[in-house]
């Protein structure tokens, strides 16, 4: 049997920094940005802190994690992996923007 591991699934935003090295959300032409899922992979590095951290995709893009839950282990094939925890955090106005949008979905 496979070495199961802790799953947890995060609901985040794409950020970018800005010139003054803050992050802020990354948004479309019209000025709207969407949330997107991850979870924690096999091979993920580094360890969640808090909502609010950055951590890196796959395909290296920073995401802000808004928030995170518990998954099963047999369902983590739902959601895409993603590939570091960084030790950065976006500020707190970014992460109530982007948690503000989650609850009202």
């Amino acid at each position: 049997m496979a070495q199961q591991y802790k799953v947890l699934r995060f609901i985040g935003v794409p950020v970018v920094q800005t010139a003054n090295g803050q992050y802020e959300i990354k948004r479309d032409q019209a000025g709207q940005f969407k949330l997107h899922g991850w979870r924690i992979g096999k091979h993920t590095k580094g360890h969640y802190q808090a909502p609010g951290q950055i951590f890196l995709t796959e395909n290296q893009m920073r995401v802000a994690i808004v928030a995170a839950f518990d998954v099963s282990f047999k369902k983590r094939h739902r959601y895409q992996p993603m590939a570091r925890f960084l030790s950065e955090s976006v500020p707190v106005d970014v992460l109530q923007t982007a948690q503000a949008q989650l609850d009202s979905n």
